[in-house]
């Protein structure tokens, strides 16, 4: 939410939050359900009445559009008490859900070529497709760690330039991308 000049030691300028830089746009909420419940009493003032001040300052308005994501069962967490249900019901407008990894093995060869070509760009080195066997361990595995567990592989696989890697506690290997 940001903060004023002087508002305690150390705030030495003023600092706008990121609700007031979204301000007639659009603002992602990542992991809405690890969000203290302190923190969720601010973000339901906010999206209820589009106003939140500052640390040591005055209310300003925002017009905010806002998507949150979890991959925690909200329901369940309000029915715990561990999640405001006001919150909840202020965020369930409309809810999309993304099957895990595991749940679209499809995505998998795609996914990686993405992410190959992308991060063989951003680290200046020759693009080369994954082995057959990668792909098959690929296709195999489960992925506990979702999407971002395939990215960081790949970001692996070409920072290093070597297929060699570990998945569920098995390595797999193949030199088909040189250093």
């Amino acid at each position: 939410f940001g903060h004023e000049k002087g508002a305690f030691t150390g705030a030495h300028r003023k600092k706008p939050g990121k609700f007031e830089f979204a301000n007639e746009g659009t603002i992602f909420l990542d992991e809405i359900g690890d969000v203290p419940q302190s923190l969720q009493a601010k973000l339901l003032q906010v999206l209820q009445d589009g106003e939140f001040a500052r640390i040591g300052g005055n209310e300003i308005k925002v017009d905010v559009r806002v998507i949150a994501a979890t991959n925690k069962n909200l329901e369940k967490d309000v029915a715990a008490g561990t999640f405001r249900e006001d919150l909840f019901y202020r965020l369930n407008v409309v809810i999309i859900t993304m099957p895990s990894l595991r749940e679209r093995k499809e995505d998998i060869p795609v996914l990686t070529e993405f992410l190959l070509h992308k991060y063989c760009q951003t680290y200046n080195k020759d693009y080369r497709p994954v082995s057959k066997e990668t792909m098959d361990r690929f296709m195999a595995y489960s992925w506990p760690g979702n999407v971002r567990e395939l990215e960081n592989i790949v970001k692996r696989i070409i920072v290093l330039g070597s297929e060699k890697i570990e998945l569920s506690g098995q390595t797999v290997e193949s030199n088909t991308i040189e250093p």
